[in-house]
């Protein structure tokens, strides 16, 4: 029997978990892999003050830039920011809050989370104005700044496929953010553009496992805008 409940739209998934004041993972990187029906879910729902770990936060119209948009967001955990101008601005003016981490301190904070580790160290920022506040220690001659791990209430997670039992398979470079984070939250709620039948996926190709998966349902509508169009011209 299946552990994954099946939902049959975004707003039936988060309707009776999502609340003010949450701690929420957000899958994605700029505006690959990002949980399209979940963020339209979440910006209808009203809630506010909600704290995101996230990569980014989106552009200024679309992704997680829709909620800051609506003053949902309260404050950001993150280490990409630069391609949105209202987070500029309210990050300027001091009415939106943000964690900034290198990006792979972000990911192993995430993963420790999912892990059960409450903290590690890492070299990465030491001496910088990353380490300002936090724990430095010395090992082996070299020093090391501690990092919290991260696990959040919920986690909102884009798959390209599942099962009915909730293994995810991720599209390629869609891969990015959304496995740590379905292991590193108390509900995963992950969103995929075909659910299939029990077996019909190759189970040695499975990126997250059902176990991990609590709320699960088929997108629809995905956009998958394109954050910067880069071409060349026939000369090449």
């Amino acid at each position: 029997m299946s552990m994954t409940k099946i939902y049959k739209t975004a707003e039936d998934a988060i309707k009776d978990v999502i609340k003010d004041d949450m701690l929420i993972h957000a899958g994605g990187f700029g505006l690959c892999g990002i949980p399209e029906n979940l963020i339209s879910a979440i910006a209808k729902s009203g809630v506010k003050n909600l704290t995101i770990i996230s990569n980014n936060c989106g552009v200024d119209d679309f992704g997680l830039g829709i909620l800051l948009k609506n003053g949902q967001i309260k404050k950001m955990i993150s280490s990409y920011v630069g391609e949105n101008k209202l987070f500029e601005q309210k990050y300027l003016d001091g009415s939106l809050e943000l964690e900034l981490n290198p990006q792979g301190t972000l990911a192993e904070r995430i993963r420790a989370g999912g892990a059960g580790i409450p903290a590690f160290y890492t070299r990465t920022g030491v001496g910088t104005v990353v380490a300002e506040g936090k724990e430095v220690r010395e090992f082996d001659g070299k020093n090391y700044v501690m990092e919290r791990g991260l696990f959040a209430d919920i986690a909102i997670i884009k798959g390209y496929k599942a099962d009915k039992f909730g293994n995810v398979i991720y599209n390629k470079t869609a891969r990015n953010f959304n496995p740590v984070m379905a292991t590193a939250a108390k509900v995963t709620i992950c969103e995929v553009e075909e659910i299939v039948e029990i077996g019909k996926l190759d189970s040695d190709n499975i990126h997250t496992s059902g176990i991990f998966i609590h709320r699960l349902l088929q997108g629809m509508n995905y956009e998958k805008r394109i954050e910067k169009v880069t071409t060349r011209d026939g000369s090449n």
